[in-house]
């Protein structure tokens, strides 16, 4: 699944084989390696396939989530998104059949089969999956048929997660298990009839802090309704209602293109990628929508609507503006619709971005990137700690913006830092998010902390320097 894009080289790589990972925009070109697997030995920033799998199913709120691994697995990714739901809160538990070193020699099959048989009897979940991991998968224990026989033996939906984490080093195929099982799970029975509604499934929306219940507001506002979300807030059943929506809207481009694809080829539903993080992002969005509908009406709301934010939020974002124009930015997320948007929305308050990089960008998201950054910015694929304290340190950068792993980063090195990571609890998406971005860049940006930080003691240096 190697891809490659053209881009210009400059920036030197901590290891000489990352090296084509690493480019600088300019006007010579030569290509960026993306999309494959991690190195070996590098600490890359990615998370394993397991955790893909996890990150996309997790939300899904009334199902069993159960981990056929060490315990590890299943504690490292207990609640793993700041998904917020509106009903059950069972998928918060997590649940493991904690393989030990007897199961690894005699296989756990038969554990797992009794795992699934408890779950049953004490939760009576509408949909348990069953995640592989590495070492499940590595002494070839057949999930798919325990799945099948516990489906059978219990008339429910168990479905496998074929998630093994030494399949790939690349969390993507991790999304690609998770959407495999989602299909399994919404596929109409032989016979069942889907008829088509007039409201639209919203894919790649997590609901973290609630920013799905945003949308959801706004897009009733202009008269649409969402059918359900992939995958925050969902329930089992309305997942299994997703075949009848007109239209399948994708922000998470990384985890649900490939689940788009399918919905349409399957059931012949359109998609289009929106975008609401950024104010200009969020109105382009509706405007998408509104479009769709090809209704006088609905986009006569949408206007209103954004007419009405855009002047309420506009003072605020004015006013951080003044205050962080100049300032030098990095941004290194897990993936690129979210980096390519708040490249934008940084830049919309003044700022300068010199490094930007995603853990599972693809080549056109790198060349869309490529094609909005300034002339000698860095963009770099699968970062690696060294490599991201190496460029924060020669462009100077003020504020970082990126997940729970770059944070520590970020302070030791006296720099700024906003979390927008897939575990955050402050909603940055929509107009009102938008404020509380500019917000959150500029207390970081402009604590009087970072120059206490950079002061050196006396006869002592900063790290770095």
């Amino acid at each position: 699944m190697e891809e490659s894009c053209t881009l210009s080289r400059a920036a030197t790589a901590c290891i000489a084989e990352r090296q084509d990972s690493i480019l600088t925009t300019g006007k010579s070109r030569s290509r960026i390696h993306c999309t494959t697997d991690s190195l070996a030995g590098s600490v890359s920033q990615r998370a394993c396939v397991f955790c893909g799998a996890r990150v996309v199913l997790n939300p899904v709120t009334d199902a069993v989530h159960l981990v056929h691994g060490p315990i590890g697995c299943a504690t490292y990714t207990m609640d793993i998104r700041g998904s917020l739901s509106s009903g059950s809160e069972l998928f918060r538990t997590s649940f493991s059949t904690d393989m030990k070193e007897k199961d690894v020699i005699f296989g756990g099959e038969k554990k797992l089969a009794a795992c699934i048989d408890e779950i049953v009897e004490k939760y009576h979940p509408p949909a348990i999956f069953v995640y592989a991991t590495c070492v499940s998968g590595m002494i070839g224990d057949d999930i798919i048929a325990v799945c099948k026989a516990a489906s059978a033996r219990h008339n429910t939906e168990v479905i496998p997660v074929e998630s093994s984490g030494f399949i790939s080093g690349n969390k993507v195929v991790g999304y690609r298990a998770a959407a495999e099982a989602l299909l399994t799970l919404i596929r109409p029975k032989e016979g069942e009839i889907v008829e088509k509604t007039r409201k639209v499934n919203f894919l790649g929306e997590y609901n973290l802090a609630g920013e799905m219940w945003l949308t959801r507001r706004y897009l009733a506002e202009m008269g649409i309704e969402i059918n359900v979300a992939f995958t925050g807030d969902s329930t089992v059943a309305a997942l299994k209602r997703a075949p009848s929506a007109c239209l399948n809207l994708v922000q998470c481009t990384g985890s649900m293109h490939w689940v788009a694809t399918n919905l349409e080829r399957s059931f012949g539903t359109p998609y289009m990628d929106v975008n609401f993080f950024g104010p200009e992002n969020t109105a382009e969005s509706l405007r998408k929508i509104a479009a769709f509908y090809e209704d006088p009406a609905i986009s006569a709301r949408a206007e209103a609507l954004i007419a009405r934010e855009m002047s309420r939020i506009r003072p605020e974002i004015e006013k951080y503006r003044s205050k962080l124009r100049g300032k030098r930015a990095a941004i290194y997320l897990g993936g690129a619709y979210k980096a390519i948007a708040i490249i934008r929305q940084l830049r919309g308050l003044g700022m300068e971005i010199v490094l930007s990089g995603t853990q599972t960008g693809n080549a056109d998201e790198y060349e869309n990137m490529s094609r909005i950054l300034s002339e000698g910015t860095i963009i770099i694929d699968d970062a690696n700690p060294a490599e991201l304290e190496k460029f924060l340190i020669e462009k100077h950068v003020d504020v970082m913006i990126g997940g729970v792993k770059e944070r520590f980063l970020a302070y030791k090195l006296g720099i700024g830092f906003v979390d927008h990571n897939h575990d955050r609890k402050d909603g940055l998406a929509g107009f009102d998010g938008a404020v509380r971005f500019a917000r959150e860049v500029y207390v970081t940006t402009c604590s009087p902390v970072w120059k206490s930080l950079r002061t050196p003691a006396p006869g002592g240096t900063i790290h770095g320097q």
